[in-house]
Parts: structure tokens; C-alpha cells; sequence
């Protein structure tokens, strides 16, 4: 599928609890990897409206209100992943000057040996997540995978979302309809060219209703510590939803006030811009594992 929508006929329907492992082509749903940069494979679907995400999926019993746990046990790419930038206008390629004119990297992915390396010699460290994790939104219809939003989540884009971690996504519909793709081998935050390392991915996850939140709003326990999220058009909602969100966690984690939780989190908390590529800011705040005793 390349929208979100609770009215499209789920593709596998779980119990809570179950683990599964979930195959997603990358974002452009090409059949075989590109072989010279720029070209362009056939596609799984011609002419998509976004990503070519795997799903959706049902998860028995959950209802608007709940909280989906998505435990993230194992995320292993494709051999070959690309990145482009300069391919489509946006504020980015403007303000650079580099609007119509693409520059494709092609990468041979080697995840034994945790490296890709590119046609133009570069070698870079993998960090395998998915930029996209969401459930249909409330309203009725079909929506883009492109813009991440507060409530379904989406195309998060958020490089920490790796092996080992859990996203909480709040339910929007019955049964969730869980869907996720959009590999990415590795990333920097911001995503500044509007592409990761593309990749297919294979993951393994387990999928939970969790109880007694602390937030209820999209927030993710980390490898690298727990996480909140803003997304908005606007940079400064979008960093005020992020650190609001980790204010009033702190609070529940320390009992502080929030004013104190403010202080505390000034010495110790990350904000950073998710990703600046999706028509929607991005931005999170990171409490390092650790930072506080």
C-alpha cells in the first residue's frame, strides 16, 4: 500500500503479544536494485502516491484510546540500498541551488560487516531502522504516508528507532491497522536531502497494547534513551510538543514539578531536528540513557 487508511482490508490480523517478521521493499517499491545511478527498475506499484509500505495490519481488540507497543527486535537490510538528493524542489534544495539537479550515491550493503559503501568510495556505518511505523488516522479516507503526524505516527524518520527499541503509537481506529516500511541503512538527523540509504528491510518485531503510559502521545524507549516527538509546520510547535512531552515524562519519572523538570531537562536533555524533508518538521527530544542518576 502507498496511503493510510482504516478502510483498506488488513493484510494479516494479530493478537496482541504476537511476534512477526515483516518484509517492506524500500520507499520507491523497486522490484531490483538500480544498477547505474539514476535509473529507474520497474516498481511494485507504478505510480505511487507515497511509500511503499508492508501492511496494514490488525491487531485484535485494539481500540481508539489505546496504546500500541511496537517492539522493534531485529532489523536487517537488503544488500544494496541508494540515496538522491536534488531530485525534487523543496525549501532545501532552493535555498542550496541544487533544485533539478540529482546526484544519486548507489550502496552495497554488507550488515555482516556492518558497512555500506558507495559508488562515490565512501564508506558508512549502518544503523538499519524504518523511517516509517504508523496506524490509520481517525478520519475517513486515504492519507499520505509522506507528512509524519502527532496522532498515527508515520514517516517518523527518527535515526534512534533502531534493534532493540519500542515505539508507542496511539490508537486512532479499531484494530490500530499497523503499517511500516521505508528501510533506511542509516541516516543522519534531519535527513537534510530528503533521503536516507534507501533500503528493503526484513524486521522482526512484536506488537503489544501497553498500559499505564506515562504519555499519550507518540514517545519510544531507545538503545540511546527515551525519546518524545513534535511534528508540525511549524519549527517552534514542533519543538514545543517534542519538549512539553518530555517535560511532563520527567515529571511523571522523578515527581518534580514541571518548572523543576524544566531545569533538570535543560542540563541534560537532546533537542533535535528529526527531519526537515516531509513537509512537516520533525523534532525530538532525547534523555540519554544514563544522564540522570
Amino acid at each position: 500500500m502507498d496511503v493510510f487508511s482504516a478502510e483498506h482490508a488488513p493484510v494479516l490480523t494479530i493478537d496482541p503479544g504476537d511476534t512477526l517478521t515483516v518484509y517492506s521493499l524500500d520507499a520507491s517499491g523497486y522490484l531490483t536494485p538500480q544498477t547505474t545511478p539514476g535509473d529507474q527498475p520497474p516498481k511494485m506499484i507504478a505510480e505511487a502516491r507515497g511509500h511503499c509500505l508492508t501492511g496494514p495490519i490488525a491487531v485484535r481488540g485494539a481500540q481508539p484510546g489505546d496504546v500500541l507497543a511496537v517492539h522493534l527486535r531485529s532489523l536487517t537490510p537488503d544488500p544494496w540500498g541508494w540515496t538522491v538528493a536534488g531530485a525534487l524542489k523543496s525549501p532545501v534544495t532552493e535555498r542550496l541551488g541544487v533544485t533539478d539537479q540529482p546526484s544519486w550515491l548507489l550502496w552495497d550493503l554488507d550488515t555482516d560487516a556492518g558497512t555500506g559503501v558507495c559508488n562515490g568510495g565512501f564508506t558508512r556505518e549502518l544503523a538499519p531502522f524504518l523511517g516509517v511505523i504508523g496506524v490509520a488516522p481517525e478520519a475517513t479516507g486515504e492519507h499520505s504516508t509522506i507528512p509524519p503526524r502527532a496522532v498515527g505516527g508515520g514517516n517518523i524518520d527518527c535515526k534512534s528507532l533502531v534493534a532493540g527499541s519500542t515505539l508507542y503509537l496511539p490508537v486512532a481506529v479499531p484494530d490500530a491497522m499497523l503499517s511500516l516500511g521505508d528501510g533506511h541503512a542509516a541516516q543522519g538527523d534531519g535527513e537534510v536531502g530528503g533521503t536516507a540509504i534507501e533500503c528493503p528491510m526484513t524486521t522482526t518485531l512484536t506488537v503489544e497494547l501497553a498500559s499505564d503510559r506515562p504519555l499519550d502521545s507518540i514517545h519510544a524507549e531507545t538503545p540511546a534513551g527515551r525519546i518524545t516527538f513534535g511534528f508540525d509546520a511549524d519549527l517552534n510547535v514542533a519543538t514545543g510538543d517534542a519538549l512539553d512531552a518530555m517535560v511532563r515524562w520527567m515529571q511523571a519519572l522523578f515527581e518534580l514539578d514541571k518548572s523543576t523538570a524544566l531545569a533538570l531537562a535543560s542540563t541534560a536533555v537532546d533537542l533535535r531536528v528529526t527531519q526537515i524533508a516531509n513537509q512537516t518538521w520533525g523534532v525530538h527530544a532525547l534523555l540519554p540513557t544514563g544522564a540522570l542518576g
